[in-house]
């Protein structure tokens, strides 16, 4: 087991390769789809991620994995394809999204505490036999006058750890995201103390990880780059956030761990991709660092898509572009004047 599950991390992190996060609950992608007049409907958000998946030179070339809703695991294309096959054609793995969301924390520092593990072992078992090769979940961290609280942080390192240790019993590996998100009180969410914050729910999930037995060989993880609040008025070097973010992981990330594919976190595409670039030219590194980004690659797709079958072309080549340059900065080799020139 321990060797299969590792097989699948390495293949997850293949050089030049990174994770397409698909999945957008339903009401994620319904706000989406509002910015572009667009109703939530099953056959439009069916439409959309075929756009996606039959994108073959951003799934052969570039993706290597993506994140998949329930929905979608199991959903077929406009010409009843199985999407899993549609990514098992491409060489992609399939992976799925496994908490049911984040809710608010008892007390009162307006933390959050993601629930589903109840019932999580036979879900598992379900998703395997549908060919899920690899689940996330993830955990929302907090940073305001009073949070995050130790409880809080304690408290949601247990459940990714509770999750991880499942997944790997069902075979599937887990991609293990606790993200301390970029929206807290810009008075509080520096630079500095994100980076603080950072280390200490890393410390604490990986020592929860270790205590639940779980295979570190057999995982992935899913950080939050080091940045201010999305409404602070600092505004750091892309090579600042680069190191800032490189010296956090090597502080508390075991080298065992086979490798770290980044959230965009609220970023523009280029910040995203550049801050990725600029972590890879960084010498010394235990473990390879590649994207695994929603609205990064998707962006540009969807408005070009914009709900019509027609634009899928159009829209494809958009996202071919994103993939391309983020596989780019998986290598260390991107810069903006490449991505402007394509």
């Amino acid at each position: 087991m321990t060797k299969s599950l590792n097989a699948i991390a390495q293949k997850l992190m293949e050089p030049g390769k990174g994770i397409l996060a698909a999945d957008e609950s339903e009401g994620t992608i319904a706000k989406r789809f509002a910015k572009i007049n667009l109703p939530n409907s099953l056959d439009l958000r069916r439409d959309y991620r075929e756009m996606l998946f039959r994108s073959t030179e951003a799934m052969t070339s570039y993706i290597s994995g993506v994140i998949l809703t329930e929905e979608t695991l199991e959903q077929h294309a406009a010409d009843g394809t199985a999407f899993r096959a549609i990514l098992a054609d491409a060489d992609v793995i399939p992976g799925i999204k496994v908490d049911r969301g984040a809710f608010p924390m008892p007390g009162d520092s307006g933390e959050k505490i993601t629930e589903g593990l109840d019932g999580l072992r036979q879900r598992l078992t379900r998703y395997a036999e549908l060919g899920a090769g690899f689940a996330k979940w993830r955990a929302v961290i907090t940073i305001n006058d009073v949070a995050p609280t130790r409880n809080n942080i304690r408290a949601n390192a247990h459940a990714l750890a509770r999750y991880a240790i499942l997944c790997q019993e069902a075979g599937i590996v887990p991609v293990v995201e606790p993200e301390v998100v970029g929206d807290g009180d810009p008075g509080n969410h520096s630079m500095e103390r994100c980076a603080a914050v950072t280390g200490d729910v890393l410390e604490n999930t990986f020592k929860e990880l270790r205590l639940a037995g779980v295979d570190l060989g057999g995982m992935l993880l899913k950080p939050n780059m080091v940045l201010p609040g999305i409404n602070s008025r600092e505004r750091p070097s892309v090579e600042d956030v680069a190191r800032r973010t490189v010296a956090v992981l090597r502080e508390h990330v075991p080298a065992a761990v086979p490798g770290i594919a980044f959230l965009s976190g609220g970023q523009t595409d280029e910040e995203a991709t550049s801050h990725l670039s600029a972590m890879n030219q960084i010498s010394g590194k235990p473990w390879p660092l590649t994207f695994s980004y929603g609205r990064a690659l998707q962006n540009v797709a969807l408005r070009t898509w914009a709900g019509r079958r027609e634009n899928f072309p159009q829209a494809q080549v958009a996202f071919t572009h994103r993939a391309r340059m983020n596989s780019l900065a998986a290598l260390g080799t991107w810069t903006g004047e490449l991505d402007r020139a394509a």
